[in-house]
């Protein structure tokens, strides 16, 4: 039987952070991957593919479509979506062999093995047959689509993500079950390449966990692109007939049925813990089948560890990458680090992106019962004046008794890009002040940031440019 100090379960971020870390304190272990090849949901059927993807889209509909009346188009674009997907392929193959492959190979002490892994007990697990013996493991098997309970859902053929992005043709309409960032990356990805698109969400507004000011932005932008969105919408049930998917739902007080040639389900994820062998090891699940983590991610079995979706904090590459370096460390040298949650940032890839980091109006209400908080449109910064872009809003939160922020929304074409000088001002209790007396390059979207702190201390609607 082979033993290892450390097993680690999963073949994504989470798995090979851990694996990493292993590496670099040069202790000898094992990643054991199957599901998905080598790299996760991230570079396979993830963020790679899917950004790739929007970018394409991005470039064909908005190129037909210039801000400027001294820009005339003539004639339409073609669009290749088999070439677009053939493409994506190749940039997921290139990446995969790059980021997980190569690596694998530069590792020193760290072997890998494909099958699924199975506990026996609280120190063995069964792989391919054989069993294998760990002093410690970390478990990072991620996660896959959740399917509702919809009356009829398991009697047509569905998409969820891996579907859609191995489509051999164009769908003429599609449904979206789900207005969360998947959901809405997907409906305009698909919106630009020439499908019709429909998304239902049952929440009252699209990205409910965001600000409601950033809801509200995202869905006056994409319903002007033609993107049809219904919201408070409870799916009742689903068929198929003469080749299209119909889907009942229950919206504005009344029942009505849409109908389209595909139906993307993007309501969710659910862990991949199933079949593990899991309560042989100690290792406790919550009704959800999310494995039951601290903050320094161990389970309730002492010897083991676990990071990623599978835990369900946050499903973010960069959250189980960090919680999976975090695991191993933790459980190779007990130095009992931990994560704080508030100071990661996370995106929405649609046009305009959406970016948030550190805590909504909310829940500083919920905290501390007072709060202080601004919201300007992006149209008041003057490169978007210059570009000709009124879509985005730029809102923070900040201690009202420090002045420091503590949450920053946006709404804006590069939201992404611009986050970071919030999470950095989130991360080291940058108040207003500070960022008011930061000087930035002019013109830049990221002198939002700095415009909405100064909303906090004059009246930005008859201000200068640059005004410190």
């Amino acid at each position: 039987m082979k033993e290892y100090p450390l097993v680690i379960i999963g073949g994504g971020a989470g798995a090979f952070a851990a694996a990493t870390k292993a590496n670099d304190l040069k202790q000898k272990a094992v990643i054991i991957n199957a599901g998905l090849p080598i790299g996760g949901t991230c570079v396979n059927v993830g963020c790679v593919p899917s950004k790739h993807l929007l970018e394409v889209g991005a470039q064909y509909y908005y190129g037909q479509r210039p801000k400027f009346d001294s820009i005339k188009m003539e004639g339409k674009p073609e669009f290749d979506f088999k070439k677009a997907i053939a493409q994506k392929d190749e940039v997921v193959g290139s990446l995969r062999m790059s980021n997980y492959t190569d690596v694998v190979a530069s590792f020193k002490t760290v072997e890998y093995i494909e099958g699924k892994a199975q506990f026996v007990s609280k120190n063995e697990i069964e792989v391919n047959g054989e069993k294998i013996r760990g002093e410690k493991f970390v478990i990072a098997t991620g996660s896959e689509a959740k399917i509702p309970p919809i009356s009829g859902i398991d009697k047509i053929k569905y998409l969820t993500n891996v579907e859609a992005l191995q489509l051999d043709h164009l769908p003429e309409s599609m449904i979206v079950l789900g207005g969360g960032p998947l959901g809405l990356e997907f409906a305009q990805m698909f919106h630009h390449f020439g499908t019709k698109i429909t998304v239902m969400e049952r929440m009252e507004r699209i990205l409910p966990l965001e600000e409601p000011e950033i809801s509200a932005e995202l869905m006056r932008a994409l319903e002007e692109e033609g993107i049809s969105i219904h919201t408070s919408a409870e799916v009742k049930k689903v068929r198929e007939e003469n080749g299209y998917k119909a889907v009942t739902v229950k919206v504005g007080g009344r029942e009505v049925e849409f109908k389209s040639e595909e139906i993307l389900v993007a309501t969710g994820v659910t862990p991949n813990t199933k079949d593990m062998g899991l309560e042989k090891a100690g290792v406790e699940t919550d009704e959800r089948g999310f494995i039951k983590a601290d903050d320094e991610m161990r389970t309730t079995s002492e010897n083991i560890w676990a990071a990623g979706d599978c835990v369900g904090k946050l499903a973010l590459e960069t959250v189980a990458a960090k919680e999976g370096a975090i695991a191993a460390e933790n459980t190779l040298t007990g130095s009992h680090k931990k994560i704080i949650y508030d100071e990661i940032p996370h995106a929405v890839f649609t046009a305009p992106q959406v970016a948030s980091v550190g805590l909504t109006e909310e829940e500083l209400m919920r905290r501390m019962n007072v709060c202080a908080c601004r919201t300007v449109p992006l149209s008041s910064v003057p490169k978007a004046k210059a570009v000709g872009e009124n879509r985005g809003v730029i809102k923070l939160v900040i201690d009202p008794y420090t002045k420091a922020i503590v949450g920053c929304h946006i709404v804006a074409p590069a939201a992404a890009e611009m986050i970071h000088e919030a999470v950095m001002a989130v991360r080291h209790k940058v108040t207003i002040d500070d960022l008011i007396d930061t000087i930035h390059v002019f013109p830049t979207f990221s002198e939002g940031i700095k415009l909405a702190a100064q909303a906090f201390v004059r009246d930005i609607r008859v201000m200068s440019c640059c005004i410190g």
